[in-house]
This record gives C-alpha cells, structure tokens and sequence, in this order.
C-alpha cells in the first residue's frame, strides 16, 4: 500500500476508529490512522492517513476545519448533543436572528471552553465520558481554542428554535460545546444536532469518498491523494537524486534557489514528498527533520 491520504465522507453512526480499522481490513496497510475524530452522530470529511503519511497527523491538526451544525435552542442535554436526554431550559420563542448573530460573535477568536463531560479529555488519567458514565470526577477543565469565524446560514424561530451555523476553527474545538455556550449566554440551553465538517484544511466534503465506494484496496489506492494533501502552507524545495539520497540519511544539502525562513518540505524530482525540515540560513542549507520512507 503506498503512503497518503484518503479524503473519506464519515457516515452517522460509525466511530471515525471504526473507519480506520475497516480500511486496514480492506487494504492490508501496515499503519492506518486519522487525522482529527469525527463524535458518532456527525458525518463529513475525516482524513485516512496510510503507511508514512500516519507521521504527518500532528501537522494536519494544524489545519482550519470548517464545519455545518444545527443547534437546537431551548432544551440542553447531558451529553450536549441528541444523544442525551432532552432537559428543557427556557422558551425560545422571544428570539429573533438578530440576538443569536450577536451572540455568536462573542465566541470568534482565541476563547476558554469547557470540553463536554462525555468526552474523551483525560482527567487524572481517565477518559471523561467514562466518569461522567459513573457520575463522578470533576468536570473537564476548560482550555484555550480557536474559532476563526461563525456564519449564521439560517434561523428557525418558535418554541423548537433552531439555528443553523458554518464554523470554521482550529483543533479542539467541541462544536457540542459551542451548543451548550450559546443556549447559557441565550438564557434558553442549546444543544448540537446535526454536524457535518464540510472542509478539513484543503480536503472539502463535495471531493470526498464514501466507505462504499472503496471496496478494495485497488479502489482505495485509485482515491489515495498524496500525503502533503494534510501539510498546512510551507515553501517547496526540489532535490536531486544525489541530494535526495543525502537527506534520506539525514544530512543536510544546499537547495537553490535559496529557501527563505519557516518550514520547508523538499519533494524529489519526480514531485515525491522526501522530508519535512527548515533551511539553515547561516550554512544556507536545508536541514531536514523528518524522513519519509
């Protein structure tokens, strides 16, 4: 199985570990992973990363989700989603587009959030939805995220009010939470229905896979993108074969053009990813950190 990416449409209902294992069946790759869990009820795109690529997970965490979420006002629930047992808050019926656009202002930017306790935030060690399941341990400390932008696409008012937002952030962000946050600053409880990440860096969901479509590993392999389909923005160096066997033992090589600061990833010259590393700029040399196989 060659190294990269698949950009798989996740279905309702199926844990994105479950989807990992069902490829690895279907592939026989040695190392499968994700890039970034998709809760059980949300569908849309979840990155399968294969052989090499799997190194690249923590570069990919880097990059801007943007997902399409309902969130249901005037009830919250235990688990800040449909999952859990409707608890009714407040009466919605008041609210207008108008107050939800501005309180959803108030969440963009850098903001404190509170995981959800049916999470799997670790809390001395053990996983939050499992003390949460036994109705004990504290509630997970909140923690810094970044939320990019929030767009309100649609408003249904009335006693089952529902609003329906495009949101785009950073890496672990509970959208769960963001329901719960906007009915508390309502006065009214909210809770998450219906998730979709509709873009994961450049992956978009109108580009992506179903499980279905992907029978064998021949069908996976003719849908596998390649690995830098998960890198963040960085300058492109191209090596020689002479240079490209150089890094691959870890040495250092002088690239022209000369690269300027920041990360760089250096491609072989059939357009191969060889190595992720930054330029040296005293020896003028690109200094590689990571080695693909």
């Amino acid at each position: 199985m060659k190294a990269g990416v698949i950009n798989l449409d996740k279905p309702a209902g199926e844990t994105s570990f479950t989807m990992v294992r069902r490829l690895r069946a279907i592939t026989g790759a040695k190392r499968v992973g994700h890039a970034g869990t998709l809760d059980p009820l949300a569908t849309g795109v979840l990155p399968i990363l294969f052989e090499s690529a799997t190194r690249l997970a923590d570069f990919a965490h880097l990059l801007p989700k943007t997902y399409l979420a309902d969130i249901h006002l005037g009830f919250r629930t235990n688990t800040d989603d449909a999952e859990g047992e409707l608890e009714p808050v407040g009466n919605p019926s008041g609210l207008g587009a108008d107050a939800v656009e501005e309180s959803l202002v108030g969440f963009v930017g850098r903001i404190l959030q509170a995981p959800p306790a049916f999470s799997a935030v670790k809390i001395d060690g053990q996983r939050s939805y499992k003390l949460a399941r036994a109705g004990e341990g504290p509630a997970p400390a909140p923690r810094e995220v970044v939320i990019e932008s929030i767009r309100l696409l649609d408003f249904r008012p009335g006693a089952s009010a529902v609003a329906s937002v495009e949101v785009v952030c950073g890496s672990g962000t509970y959208l769960r939470a963001l329901a719960r946050d906007l009915g508390e600053r309502l006065g009214v409880g909210g809770y998450l229905g219906r998730l979709v990440r509709s873009a994961y860096g450049g992956l978009s969901l109108a580009d992506s896979v179903g499980i279905a479509d992907l029978p064998d590993a021949a069908a996976v392999e003719a849908r596998l993108l390649p690995p830098e389909s998960v890198l963040p923005e960085m300058e492109r160096v191209r090596l020689n074969v002479e240079q490209e066997a150089m890094v691959r033992q870890g040495r250092t090589v002088r690239v022209l053009p000369e690269p300027g600061p920041g990360p760089l990833r250096a491609h072989s010259a059939d357009g191969r990813l060889i190595a992720l590393g930054h330029a040296d700029p005293l020896r003028r040399t690109f200094v590689p950190e990571k080695v693909f196989s």
